[in-house]
């Protein structure tokens, strides 16, 4: 739970305040239609609350494999605009993503303490491959972010599918990979006693283990590490996933 909802936390409340500045435009703020695929799972649920908040959502399509029904009228009771619906099983996927502008797939099950992300491969690779499939075909112009795991994997899976039907587009496809930025950037906080709020870190590459890559060098505002302190910390940052999974020894575990 923790590990995408602090990155989707982030993502969320820079949106809403972001938005909330051009309140005082003469325009009202442009407001979209999300649908979350796997919305009544552990990472599913917290992301649908934060959702529902945002004054950039307009309507709020929530699919899964049961129980969406229940969390969605326990979200609608939330005082803000956004409307929420629910949708449950394969039958009505394709109600559920009908006009959609973003399209954010949290589905999958989740790791277990001794596994990797690759160790979710055969499972979530088939999930991420026919939710792309009725998105691509359904509301091909929506924004698609992959928050299932492995995500190195899970999203040239879902271009794939988008290159096969014609509808891909570089700009509009997403692994959602915040998390790793707001890790690197507590942790250097941790370590150098910078303000957590005003520090960042860029992290580029994948999302697992050595594939990424904290910019250390370029931390905002500057910071000098020892050749020990950058060693330490790359890993850190690496492998913060499988502390977290190990720490709740499998129960309400992150992605």
């Amino acid at each position: 739970l923790r590990e995408v909802m602090a990155g989707l936390m982030m993502r969320a409340v820079r949106g809403v305040l972001s938005a909330g500045t051009r309140n005082f435009s003469v325009s009202a703020p442009k407001r979209a239609k999300v649908s979350v695929l796997g919305a009544a799972g552990g990472i599913g649920q917290p992301l649908s609350l934060l959702l529902k908040q945002s004054i950039l959502v307009s309507e709020l399509a929530l699919y899964d494999v049961a129980n969406t029904v229940g969390v969605a009228a326990d979200l609608s009771h939330i005082e803000s605009a956004c409307q929420v619906k629910g949708y449950v099983g394969e039958s009505q996927l394709e109600e559920c993503l009908q006009g959609s502008n973003i399209v954010i797939i949290p589905a999958g099950v989740p790791r277990k303490p001794g596994m990797t992300r690759d160790d979710l491969f055969n499972i979530n690779a088939g999930i991420a491959m026919s939710l792309s499939e009725a998105a691509s075909k359904v509301c091909p112009e929506a924004m698609l972010c992959i928050i299932s795991n492995p995500v190195n994997s899970t999203v040239p899976i879902a271009s794939e599918v988008y290159k096969k039907n014609g509808v891909f587009d570089p700009r509009k496809m997403f692994g959602v990979t915040t998390l790793d930025v707001v890790r690197a950037n507590t942790f250097i906080s941790e370590l150098k006693g910078t303000p957590v709020t005003q520090t960042n870190c860029h992290v580029i590459g994948g999302h697992a283990g050595i594939t990424i890559l904290p910019l250390l060098s370029q931390v905002e505002p500057a910071c000098q590490f020892t050749d020990e302190e950058r060693a330490a910390l790359t890993t850190r940052i690496q492998n913060a996933g499988t502390e977290v999974v190990e720490a709740k020894a499998g129960e309400d575990q992150p992605r």
